[in-house]
């Protein structure tokens, strides 16, 4: 965001780097840009997009993929992996699975704990039911076959997010409840109310209405366009945050002939053309000397930097352009993104930018540690002998015309269904009869054991803590080890939901416009490789159960007869990230490693925010586009709560 007006510059410009300039019902996007605004907001996701358009409220005061990949997992088997992250206005949200789960109360719970005041569940709740509209448009025979129930107190009616319950259920997911009940894993009442451990049948952003995905662009940035306050561009990629007294990244700031042209990576990814088309747009003007000149307006400040601004760019070889803020600079740009922009910016750990002859504006040296991700292993036990299923929309052309017809006709059918709703977050001591072992020696493990060699003390403390917490609460029967991802088809894909291990993002390059390098250290612990082993042996366990066997499954990855040295090779092979970076810019104590603090305010400055996953200090047992909904509308709070007037603008 800007100054004394909403510039969403930061929030598109540092996502979205291929978009033509469009209208959408008010402003044009990618207009001419004032000279300065009150805050500016780096990311155009789903956290961007909320604090935009909450700022915004108050007029006084490639391509979808950024085809990143991995460093190779040498903990694995070596190789890297394919990193996508959302290169689009409404980020990850365009691309998801849509599923709506917020996690357990107890991961809420547990950062306040690490020393986070307001942000325990019943802190948190208020903001999941604020971004929420929950219509619960199903009937009592599917409530009852697929035990879908809610809670209305914890839900929301008028929020700006449509969740809601397909037209179109597949059976499996009934086979797949019952045979988990059968094992002693309950079905959740409701799934966000603070439970976690069970299965459910999960809600997504869809719009009941159209049957349509409910995204972070559709529902905070479409309606609200015609703001005179709410400026977005696209097209630019934010180059570094600009401190008061501190010179500036001079490989950021120069434009550059070859290396990397737009800062995105070489994997295939996701693929696909732009959202609003490849071409990239021209940097608008900010002002006749491209700096901006807003007067900064009066209000209370911590001690520390000043920020003034950002700088931003189109591409490597364009020329930087800066525009001025007088109130603050909010980083959305996702866990890989803000981390790398803040070190860029001279904001990290002293040694990392000493590398690259980065000035140090502020030594942080939890900036791109504490990186945690939910990774998966995919397996693969096809159903042989079911009515319907998802596989059927590629490889039946005759049912796939029928689904299309039904869908356009009235918005029901196969086409409405989302394959991965039916799904189960179990605990490790209800499926695991080695838990208590597997615990121990979690526990035993000293807290520098299994991180980054060489890593500040303050880091390790704060590890330390984070460790104490996971043994603590994966011991009991309410919190979720992994999650079984159901697509009805065969596929049982379990994920690890409170990782040990810790990886890190660093930029490999001053340049703004080379990727960073991530490396999330998939198996660095041995703990989250005997936990994803418990999960492959249960599933074994779920397929065994008559309803499972009435499908009549085919064990063929892993296969059938695999022994515990072929399950870890499957393990070791075949995990993948479930796109979910988070913990980079850690909400934490500094002594803990923190990087921001409890209002999200950067330490060390007095007017730079983040506000996206990365801020997560553990990550929770969901999947985190709830979360990130719910941690930008508190952001709204923490402005209200300082009682300055602004205006928003967006980068």
């Amino acid at each position: 965001m800007a100054c004394a007006k909403l510039v969403n510059l930061a929030i598109l410009a540092f996502f979205i780097s291929a978009a033509t300039s469009i209208h959408l019902h008010g402003r044009d996007l990618n207009a001419a840009l004032l000279p300065s605004y009150d805050y500016i907001v780096v990311g155009g996701g789903i956290s961007g997009l909320v604090v935009g358009n909450r700022l915004s409220e108050d007029p006084t005061g490639s391509q979808y993929d950024w085809n990143l990949s991995t460093v190779s997992q040498t903990f694995l088997d070596g190789a890297g992996r394919p990193y996508p992250q959302g290169k689009v206005l409404g980020g990850g949200s365009i691309l998801n699975a849509m599923c709506w789960n917020r996690g357990g109360s107890d991961d809420f719970d547990a950062w306040e704990a690490l020393g986070n005041p307001g942000w325990g569940w019943e802190d948190l709740l208020p903001y999941f039911i604020k971004s929420e509209t929950y219509t619960p448009d199903y009937t009592s025979e599917i409530s009852a076959e697929y035990s879908i129930n809610y809670n209305p107190t914890v839900h929301g009616y008028d929020g700006p997010v449509q969740v809601s319950y397909p037209k179109y259920f597949y059976s499996q997911s009934a086979n797949f409840f019952s045979a988990l009940n059968q094992l002693g894993v309950p079905t959740e009442f409701d799934p966000n109310d603070g439970t976690s451990a069970g299965a459910a049948f999960i809600p997504t952003d869809l719009d009941p209405n159209n049957q349509t995905r409910s995204d972070a662009r559709r529902t905070y940035y479409d309606p609200y366009v015609s703001r005179a306050n709410f400026h977005v561009i696209t097209g630019q990629q934010v180059t570094r945050i600009n401190i008061a007294g501190v010179a500036g990244n001079d490989l950021a700031t120069t434009p550059m002939t070859g290396g990397n042209l737009d800062g995105g990576g070489s994997s295939s990814g996701l693929g696909g053309s732009g959202l609003f088309g490849s071409d990239s747009t021209t940097p608008p003007a900010a002002g006749a000397d491209g700096m901006g000149t807003g007067p900064v307006l009066a209000r209370q400040l911590p001690s520390g930097l000043r920020i003034t601004g950002v700088e931003f760019a189109a591409n490597n070889a364009a020329q930087r352009q800066n525009v001025s803020c007088t109130r603050e600079v909010i980083v959305c740009a996702g866990a890989v993104h803000s981390a790398q922009l803040l070190q860029l910016s001279g904001i990290g750990p002293s040694s990392l930018l000493a590398t690259y002859d980065i000035p140090l504006a502020q030594d942080l040296p939890g900036v791109g540690n504490n990186f945690q991700d939910h990774y998966l292993v995919g397996t693969f036990y096809p159903y042989n002998n079911v009515t319907n299923s998802p596989a059927e929309l590629t490889t039946n052309a005759t049912y796939n015309a029928e689904a299309e017809a039904q869908y356009y006709l009235n918005k029901t059918g196969p086409w409405t269904a989302g394959s991965p709703n039916g799904l189960a977050f179990p605990s490790l001591p209800s499926t695991s009869n080695l838990s208590s072992s597997i615990l121990q020696a979690a526990s035993a493990q000293g807290p520098n054991d299994h991180l980054v060699p060489g890593l500040d003390a303050t880091l390790i403390s704060g590890f330390a803590q984070q460790q104490a917490s996971l043994v603590q609460r994966l011991g009991q029967l309410n919190v979720a080890a992994w999650e079984i991802i159901n697509n009805n088809i065969g596929s049982l894909t379990v994920a690890l939901m409170h990782p040990f291990s810790r990886g890190t993002v660093y930029i490999n390059s001053p340049s703004p416009f080379e990727p960073p390098s991530i490396d999330p250290r998939y198996g660095s612990n041995p703990i989250d490789l005997q936990i994803l082993l418990e999960a492959l042996r249960f599933n074994r366990r779920i397929l065994a159960t008559p309803p499972m066997v009435e499908l009549q499954p085919t064990q063929f990855v892993p296969p059938v007869d695999a022994d515990e040295d072929s399950l870890m090779q499957t393990i070791k092979t075949g995990i993948r990230t479930e796109y979910h970076p988070s913990g980079t810019c850690a909400m934490l104590p500094q002594e803990l490693g923190g990087v921001v603090d409890s209002h999200l305010i950067v330490y060390g400055t007095q007017n730079l925010r983040v506000a996206d996953a990365g801020i997560f200090p553990l990550i929770p047992a969901a999947h985190l586009q709830a979360n990130v909904y719910a941690v930008a509308e508190k952001v709204n709070l923490l402005h209200s709560s300082t009682t300055w007037p602004f205006m928003l603008t967006y980068f």
